[in-house]
């Protein structure tokens, strides 16, 4: 090996340099995103919010489509305010986790009325926001304006309990893992630091298989010099929510399609949806059609083979899908409308009832 070989091996070996050596592989590697300033540029709060938003729960891979959707329909915050709620819910369509969506439209309106339209430049500004909890404060503090914070994603999660071997569980494991991490924050550029964890985590330090070799932290992870650092971060077993079945009711009249529009509030909220019953555990089907709406004209509701499956954060769920066909001119019940089929990609419809349309219109 040569000289300038082991000066960098003692270098890497030293754990107050770990963050001089993560900006530096971040400067040679780091992702480029939608929503990331290049080098040398200043982020733009509006996008690095919407993103952290968005990100949240979610892939980055599925998120860059709805960026670049919002950002175009949207270009600043500003916009989004002026914007209807109803028109953030259908924008966001099937990405999922839709509470996002509406604290999404609240804070943007928040920032116009209540900060002239600037975010707060600090975490206990950010924090006052809704929707920002402690994690996306501390990315927009960091990011956009410098603010010496760390955030801690799953990512960082993950390099940060295999580079110290966490042996504590998450989530109880959550306040220690942000005191370690918050030791890989340089003197200066902090939103940089913050990204290099996370473009670590998603590049080198995988769930599976990471590639340790090319990590700029290797030679002082603590859970690599055991060789278990896929074990890593230790979890606890989540507690999986008893299925829940209820029924869905496919109603048409010519190429319309009854739908309404869900309360404000609670799962789902502010989303259109088809008429459906209950979602209760171990419910039957004859209990369910019971809650069919009362359409004139509709007598009889003829039951789809098999069920439409999704799961929710907390509950597995199964419907049977029951469909039926309107005389012209039925009149919708009250709080139901008709919308014509070609028109449902402009519905707030959330995954489980584009499912249960596919489900009860496929021949």
């Amino acid at each position: 090996m040569t000289l300038a070989g082991l000066a960098i091996r003692r270098k890497k070996a030293d754990a107050l340099d770990r963050p001089a050596l993560l900006l530096a592989w971040y400067d040679r590697h780091r992702r480029r995103l939608p929503w990331r300033a290049a080098p040398g540029e200043t982020a733009d709060p509006y996008r690095v919010w919407l993103s952290e938003i968005m990100l949240q729960q979610t892939t980055v891979r599925a998120v860059g489509p709805y960026f670049e959707k919002f950002l175009a329909r949207w270009p600043d915050v500003a916009a989004m305010a002026r914007a209807s709620l109803d028109d953030v819910l259908r924008m966001w369509a099937g990405l999922g986790y839709y509470s996002r969506a509406r604290n999404l439209h609240a804070c943007a309106v928040a920032v116009a009325r209540d900060h002239g339209g600037a975010f707060p430049d600090t975490e206990a500004g950010l924090l006052t926001l809704p929707g920002v909890g402690p994690y996306t404060a501390a990315a927009i503090a960091a990011i956009a304006f410098g603010r010496r914070a760390m955030p801690v994603d799953g990512n960082i999660e993950r390099v940060v309990s295999r580079l110290y071997a966490v042996e504590e569980a998450l989530p109880q494991a959550k306040p220690r893992i942000r005191e370690l991490a918050a030791t890989l924050l340089g003197p200066a550029r902090a939103g940089d630091s913050a990204q290099a964890l996370m473009d670590l985590g998603a590049t080198i330090c995988t769930p599976r298989k990471p590639v340790c070799a090319l990590c700029p932290l290797d030679e002082g992870c603590a859970a690599r010099a055991r060789g278990d650092q896929e074990t890593f971060p230790r979890k606890t077993p989540k507690k999986i929510g008893a299925l829940r079945r209820g029924a869905a009711f496919v109603v048409t009249r010519g190429d319309q399609l009854l739908v309404r529009t869900r309360p404000a509030k609670g799962l789902l909220g502010g989303m259109t949806e088809v008429p459906n019953s209950e979602w209760l555990a171990s419910q039957e089907d004859a209990a369910a059609l019971a809650q069919a709406p009362a359409i004139k004209g509709v007598t009889r509701w003829h039951r789809k083979a098999g069920v439409v499956t999704h799961v929710f954060t907390h509950f597995p769920l199964e419907l049977a899908v029951f469909v039926a066909q309107a005389p012209p001119r039925t009149r919708a019940p009250k709080g139901m409308r008709w919308v014509r089929h070609a028109t449902l990609d402009d519905e707030a419809l959330p995954n489980v009832m584009r499912k249960a349309i596919a489900h009860g219109l496929a021949e």
